[in-house]
């Protein structure tokens, strides 16, 4: 089962989790690492924390690991998951 790790920064793992329930997943853990599992593939919140770029600049940082029962399926949910994770400056 082809799987890949990514980083994503300043969204908590409440609301990453939430996109994996809007992609069709059910959590089914209750603690670190929080497990979804959809039709076809697997989401695992494997942990936050909080990074200090300065004294007053911090940010929170969480590692999701994506894993699929193919390469293309692979592909596909984490192209989904990223539109749910993106965010537009202003």
């Amino acid at each position: 089962m082809p799987n890949r790790e990514l980083e994503f920064r300043g969204i908590n793992s409440r609301h990453l989790g939430m996109y994996f329930e809007e992609l069709g997943g059910q959590l089914v853990t209750a603690s670190f690492p929080f497990v979804y599992k959809g039709e076809g593939w697997a989401g695992e919140i494997l942990e936050e924390k909080e990074i200090s770029f300065t004294p007053v600049f911090k940010v929170n940082s969480v590692i999701v690991m994506f894993s699929a029962e193919d390469e293309e399926k692979l592909e596909e949910l984490i192209k989904n998951y990223r539109y749910k994770t993106t965010r537009v400056g202003g």
